[in-house]
């Protein structure tokens, strides 16, 4: 037998067997590619660069002989000029200095510089580049030398110009050599600068061609290397989805020798294996399945199976007994969330009820069955159901006693409190527990009476009582033999009503009722029989006994008076912010009447925002007037409501008894008609009542009563007024303005009857009647012309003012574009923010809002920034002075300026004269309207007025 360690040694390669598979497995592995595609980079890359840097040396070596050599020659060459400058400046100086110390001094400076020019020459010609600098620089020391010997030779004091000429001659000689040396080192320095730059030239144009070789070489490379690599890669890639998808049955190329071949064959092992291994799954689970099928099919219980999806997946032949039809539901593939929508029938609704939940539930035919759910990872759950109908029965029968008297105990609506003959507590129930506010412990049979009086006196029921007096009040509700009802006050404020009965063996049962909601609402109810349940005020009934006791006092003391108020604009403030605020702010209105009056005075509200106020005792009418006055002044103040600040006013009609009335009918009538003498005068304000004004209320009732007949039957015309465009020259739309043609009085002013529709609440149905009107004739006209309907402030505190215009379009098909609603300043006052939201919502159905009678409030320009119109309507006052020198025309300007700015059209309304309409027309006006254009016209007089100012072929179609 061999040693392991001397087999292992026989079957390692020898060294040069290694390296020759280490060689081959270069080029058969992806790692072996890879690494010599990329060494063979590398190396490319290498060698491009030492080229680069062996070129940028040879480089620097001329660049560094242009400068230490060249350049500094040229330097030199110049210090020599300069050095010899300073020579001859020397020798200047010293031909005039008569002091030998200084002569000596200047003799040494020239000396110094001599040297210096030497110095600097030699170097100059050291760094040369050429041998005619060379030349140069020695003709530069000779004729130095010769002007220096010719220097000392001359005498300054004796010296004959000629002297000085031929001196003057060697310096010239001199500085021209060195010119020459100059020149001649820096053409060397051109030279050698040059050749650096044909060099750069030629390394760049050689380092261009061989790094294009070098990247032609590398992209061959990587071609060759994705071209190994890229064909076995995909070929894996697309095995392995095909595992992951479950196509294990798919070939798998068998790929090549390096490692995506010993992937691919891998692959096809790893593929097999599942395969295997799935088959032996499936099988183990037929096992399981069949074992797990027959305990089911066996078990006395019902076992039903349901997947996530709500369908049910198994039932066991126990679980189709218990459910008739389940075995079919399975069979149609009927889920629970099928049922959940009513798609079962009845027969099966009782299955799945019982399998929505855990617990227990009744059978179409008696059967209990308790239902047990419990969760699967799939996310369905199994349900086990039990047949418990002898359990539950067994359960019924016991409990059955108990729930009787549990249910007549714990149901009354009274305490009780059973005692045996030994007065000992036999039965109490939760109510007297309840009642008395006691623990429900505190309270248990066997105790005596006089131990639960005790611990309702411990629980401090009875304030001021012990149990003397306790047991004192219970012996004086036996009178005569007989018990009878006694009532007890508890701490708490409540009152409980207590009967006692005797029973037959000796005892007695008590009984505790809890009256106290039932006194207070018989309290409350005597009182809302006589008081307002708003303000908690006298009503109409109390008012009236007040104002006949006053007026029987009247004849035998003095005078009252009957005050009639009313709140103005609180409908706009009940309909907009709500009954509650409505209801609030009647409220404190009633608590600041009844702080203006005396204790002897009577404050009552008749119902909606109408109060009245009896005055007693008053001697003169300014009595009265002094409190209506006051209440004015009190009323009027801001009310700070729990969520809004609200101002009112108010108007007080005032009668005086008894000289204008000795009933109470007959007073408050005059109070009202004095009441409405005052809104139509002046609101805010008092009128004294007056015996004409009967007779004014009583054409008013008729006029309100025609105003509602004619409304329901729709006796009124939209007449039309024609708005003249200035740019075009032409009608751009039409006003619908509302009329009115009484059967007796004749046409009746919309200044009359528009403010009393108001008041009654017709303006808003009278409104959208007029809309309606109005779209239906617009839309007959040519698809150019507009219609402009007036929008009342009450149309725009009902909601249904969106819906009525949206409505309207659509019926009459006319484009919201054609639609132009026009509003006061008014319509914003009371609700900004409700009323812009109204604005924006109309804006949206693409109708156009304008803003009627600018200029007439005080707050438009706040209203114009707040929300876009899309124009204003210069009211007609300013107009009809236009032409007067009283500055109306500046105003004009002004408003048509601005609405220019703020790109709205400006109408101007009321043109009657063609000076009117020349100014405006130079002012820039849009628009205008008035009876220069034309009156009113009935809806059968359009068309005549289309053609007269557009022409026939835009006459109505």
């Amino acid at each position: 037998m061999r040693d392991p360690e001397r087999a292992t040694d026989e079957l390692a390669p020898s060294g040069p067997m290694r390296i020759v598979r280490g060689i081959t497995g270069l080029s058969t592995t992806i790692r072996g590619r890879i690494f010599v595609a990329f060494l063979g980079m590398s190396l490319l890359s290498g060698a491009l660069g030492l080229y680069a840097v062996v070129a940028i040396s040879h480089v620097g070596v001329l660049v560094n002989r242009t400068y230490d050599e060249s350049l500094m020659s040229i330097n030199y060459a110049r210090a020599t000029a300069a050095d010899f400058a300073k020579m001859r400046s020397a020798f200047a100086r010293r031909t005039h200095v008569r002091d030998a110390a200084e002569a000596a001094k200047l003799d040494a400076e020239i000396a110094e510089l001599s040297t210096t020019l030497a110095e600097d020459l030699t170097i100059a010609v050291e760094r040369s580049q050429s041998d005619r600098s060379v030349r140069t620089a020695g003709a530069v020391q000779a004729a130095v030398a010769a002007w220096e010997e010719m220097r000392r030779g001359l005498d300054p004091a004796t010296a004959r110009p000629e002297r000085w000429d031929a001196l003057d001659q060697r310096a010239n000689a001199v500085d021209s050599q060195i010119d020459l040396l100059v020149n001649y080192t820096a053409g060397d320095g051109f030279t050698f600068r040059q050749a650096a730059r044909m060099l750069v030239a030629r390394e760049m144009h050689v380092n261009a061609i061989v790094a294009g070789l070098a990247v032609f070489a590398c992209a061959l490379i990587a071609w060759l290397l994705n071209r190994r690599i890229t064909g076995p890669l995909a070929d894996a890639s697309v095995a392995a989805e095909r595992i992951a998808s479950g196509r294990l049955d798919d070939r798998i190329p068998a790929g090549g020798r390096d490692e995506l071949g010993s992937l691919l064959r891998s692959m096809a092992v790893m593929r097999d294996n599942i395969h295997a291994m799935m088959q032996r799954e499936v099988s183990q689970r037929r096992v399981a399945e069949a074992l797990v099928t027959d305990a089911l099919q066996t078990s006395r219980e019902g076992v039903v199976v349901v997947d996530a999806e709500g369908g049910i997946a198994l039932a066991n032949v126990q679980a189709l007994r218990f459910f008739h039809g389940l075995e079919e539901a399975i069979a149609a593939g009927v889920s629970l969330a099928r049922a959940s929508e009513g798609s079962v029938s009845k027969t099966l609704d009782e299955c799945f009820r019982a399998l929505a939940r855990d617990g227990e539930i009744r059978l179409a035919d008696g059967r209990w069955l308790r239902v047990s759910r419990s969760a699967t990872q799939s996310g369905g759950f199994v349900a086990v159901c039990s047949d418990i109908s002898l359990l539950k029965e067994q359960e019924d029968r016991l409990t059955e006693t108990n729930l009787r008297l549990d249910a007549a105990l714990d149901n009354m609506s009274q305490g009780l409190c059973l005692y045996d003959a030994q007065h000992r507590l036999m039965v109490v129930n939760r109510r007297y527990s309840e009642i008395y506010g006691l623990p429900a412990d505190a309270i248990v049979p066997g105790m005596s009476a006089q131990d639960v009086l005790a611990v309702s006196l411990a629980a401090g029921n009875h304030a001021g009582c012990d149990l003397a007096a306790l047991l004192r009040q219970e012996h004086e509700a036996h009178r005569g033999g007989a018990w009878h009802t006694q009532f007890q006050e508890l701490s708490n404020g409540r009152t409980v009503s207590i009967d006692r009965r005797e029973t037959a063996d000796g005892g007695f049962v008590a009984t505790y009722e809890d009256v106290t909601e039932r006194r207070r609402a018989e309290a409350r109810i005597a009182f809302l029989a006589h008081h307002d349940t708003v303000t908690g005020l006298p009503n109409r009934e109390a008012l009236g006994q007040q104002i006949e006791m006053a007026v029987a006092q009247a004849g035998r003391d003095s005078g009252f008076a009957v005050f009639a108020i009313d709140l103005d604009d609180f409908r706009p403030v009940n309909e907009t912010l709500g009954h509650g605020v409505g209801d609030e702010l009647l409220s404190a209105v009633g608590e600041r009447l009844t702080a203006c009056v005396r204790e002897i005075d009577c404050v009552a509200r008749l119902g909606a925002d109408e109060f009245i106020v009896v005055q007693r005792n008053i001697d003169r009418p300014e009595e009265a007037a002094v409190l209506a006055r006051r209440i004015i002044e009190v009323l009027s103040a801001p009310y700070s409501l729990s969520s809004h600040e609200i101002s009112v006013g108010l108007t007080i009609g005032i009668t005086l008894a008894p000289g204008d009335g000795a009933s109470c009918e007959k007073l408050l009538k005059n109070a009202e008609v004095a009441l409405d003498r005052g809104k139509t005068e002046a609101r805010g304000s008092f009128r004294f009542f007056e015996p004409e004004m009967d007779a004014r209320l009583q054409a008013r009732r008729i006029l309100e009563r025609d105003l509602r007949d004619a409304l329901a039957r729709e006796a009124f015309e939209v007449y039309y007024q024609p708005i003249y465009s200035l740019a075009a020259d032409r009608i751009c739309g039409f006003e619908a303005l509302l009329r009115w043609d009484h059967p007796t009085r004749g046409f009746v002013s919309p200044a009359e009857f528009i403010p009393i529709a108001e008041e009654l609440g017709l303006i808003v149905p009278l409104g959208e009647w007029v809309l309606r009107r109005a779209c239906e004739e617009a839309a007959r006209w040519p698809d150019g012309l507009k219609v402009a309907v007036n929008v009342s402030a009450v149309q725009f505190t009902s909601a249904s003012l969106v819906t009525a215009v949206r409505e309207a379009l659509r019926r009459t098909g006319l484009p919201g574009r054609r639609l132009e609603l026009e509003i006061t300043e008014s319509v914003l006052v009371a609700n900004p923010g409700a009323t812009t939201a109204i604005l924006h919502s109309l804006k949206a159905l693409g109708v156009r809002v304008s803003m009627d009678d600018f200029g007439t409030g005080y707050s438009s320009l706040s209203y114009l920034r707040s929300f876009p119109f899309d124009k204003i309507k210069i009211d007609q006052s300013f107009v009809r002075d236009l032409c007067v020198k009283d500055g109306t025309d500046f105003i004009v300007r002004a408003v048509i300026g601005l609405g220019s700015s703020l790109g709205m059209t400006t109408t101007a309304e009321g043109v009657e004269t063609e000076a009117q309409l020349a100014h405006l027309r130079a002012e820039g006006c849009d628009e205008v309207q008035g009876y220069l254009i034309s009156r009113p016209v009935p809806v059968s007089q359009v068309g005549e007025v289309i053609r007269r100012w557009n022409g026939p072929t835009r006459a109505i179609a």
